[in-house]
């Protein structure tokens, strides 16, 4: 579950409820973070709050329907006026709650749009960033229809890139993710990696997913994502 929150509050409470009710949950604290994990469709439901630094929740949800991510999306704002509800539902939300909410009545939405949306269960078990496809069940990559091999350590390094497309994530990221609790692995480690899947990707002609952020780590792109963000 992705939570977009700007209320640093607001967000500890609902990682700690949510969690405690068995979820995964990602936090973002701005419009455009929040943007860029929901861009990757990796979430099966968005708890997006309306009033954002950086791009509004309404203009997160516009962008997202946009770019056809069908991820469920419950929005959260103080207005409790019959337009905002209708403007939120009429942009593609699935559900809307004002604030304060009660937490039974949020875990209780949540688990009806996922009852909802269990039927295109299959379309999570892939992650895209432009024409690169990632089939996590069949551990398969394919660019523009052709088929990418990958080795299992390379596979995992672009899958974590892939679900947090247009974020960096750090080398110390990768390392804890990918390598786990290996002592021997280092950030060269990730480093070489990144090094071999960036080539494979380069034989197909995908060379630019795959960026590196000098001085901050790794992050995987695309025209259309960073055409989305730009908007």
């Amino acid at each position: 579950m992705l939570v977009v929150d700007d209320e640093m509050g607001v967000r500890r409470a609902l990682e700690r409820g949510l969690t405690a009710e068995g979820m995964d949950v990602v936090c973002a604290a701005d419009g455009p973070s929040g943007l860029r994990a929901a861009l990757t469709g990796s979430f099966d439901v968005v708890l997006l709050d309306i009033m954002l630094p950086g791009l509004s929740g309404y203009r997160v949800l516009q962008h997202m329907r946009a770019e056809n991510v069908e991820t469920p999306v419950l929005l959260v704002s103080a207005k409790d006026g019959e337009v905002d509800q209708a403007d939120g539902l009429d942009l593609g939300a699935d559900g809307y709650l004002v604030k304060p909410f009660s937490f039974m009545v949020l875990v209780a939405q949540v688990r009806a749009v996922l009852r909802r949306g269990a039927s295109s269960e299959a379309a999570a078990v892939q992650l895209k960033v432009g024409e690169l496809v990632i089939d996590r069940a069949g551990r398969e990559v394919r660019w523009a229809g052709e088929v990418v091999a990958l080795s299992p350590r390379e596979f995992a390094v672009l899958e974590v890139l892939a679900s947090r497309a247009g974020a960096v994530v750090t080398k110390d990221e990768l390392l804890r993710t990918v390598w786990g609790d290996e002592l021997a692995a280092t950030r060269n480690a990730v480093e070489v990696y990144v090094g071999y899947l960036r080539r494979k990707l380069e034989a197909v002609g995908a060379g630019d997913v795959v960026r590196t952020i000098r001085g901050h780590g790794y992050m995987a792109s695309s025209p259309e994502l960073d055409a989305a963000l730009r908007r």
